[in-house]
This record gives C-alpha cells, sequence and structure tokens, in this order.
C-alpha cells in the first residue's frame, strides 16, 4: 500500500482508515477534502496523537493557543491526551493526506 495513492473520494466526508493496531498504538491514514471540525466541537481524547500531514494543507487549532498552526506536507504534531484541539479547515481544493498515530 502506498499512503499517497488510490486514495478514497473524500469530498463528502473524511475518511479514517486503520493500518495497523496493537495492544498500545493505532496507526491511521486520514483523508479529508475541505473538511473541519464541526463549530464550538474540540477533540479531547484519551490518547495521545503524533500527526503528519503526508499531502495538502490544514489549520489545527488548540483551544490553548490563540492562533491556528497551518500545517503542510511534512509538517507534524504531538498532541498529548485530553490537549484539547479542532481542525479549522482543509484544503478544498485537494485532497489532505493526515498519518496518525495513536497511542498510550
Amino acid at each position: 500500500m502506498n499512503l499517497l495513492r488510490d486514495l478514497p473520494d473524500a469530498r463528502t466526508a473524511e475518511i479514517t482508515e486503520t493500518l495497523l493496531q496493537a495492544a498500545s498504538v493505532r496507526i491511521e491514514r486520514i483523508v479529508s477534502h475541505g473538511q473541519a471540525s464541526p463549530e464550538g466541537f474540540w477533540y479531547d481524547q484519551d490518547e495521545a496523537e503524533w500527526v503528519v500531514v503526508m499531502a495538502g494543507a490544514a489549520r489545527l487549532r488548540f483551544a490553548d493557543e490563540a492562533e491556528a498552526q497551518t500545517l503542510g506536507p511534512g509538517d507534524h504534531v504531538h498532541i498529548p491526551a485530553h490537549r484539547r484541539h479542532r481542525v479549522e479547515w482543509t484544503d478544498a481544493a485537494q485532497p489532505t493526506i493526515w498519518l496518525a498515530v495513536f497511542y498510550r
């Protein structure tokens, strides 16, 4: 499998695929195409997450920061468990491909 080829069509909804799951780790490919978190919604996860944007672009916002972070290919972020965050924007002109590693 190539993470950047044979992408599902995510224009109507973001698509998450689990690539690997073990006792304390889960790796997902997430394909977005113009999606954002619903207004007022914040992720508050029990797991830590390390995420990298492989292609496309996005803005990620943390509840404890005044400004959103703009992410492009190669940019990555570590999100500790329970650090509230949301996706403010993903590129509507092209797919945004995320590789996310969730762990305890």
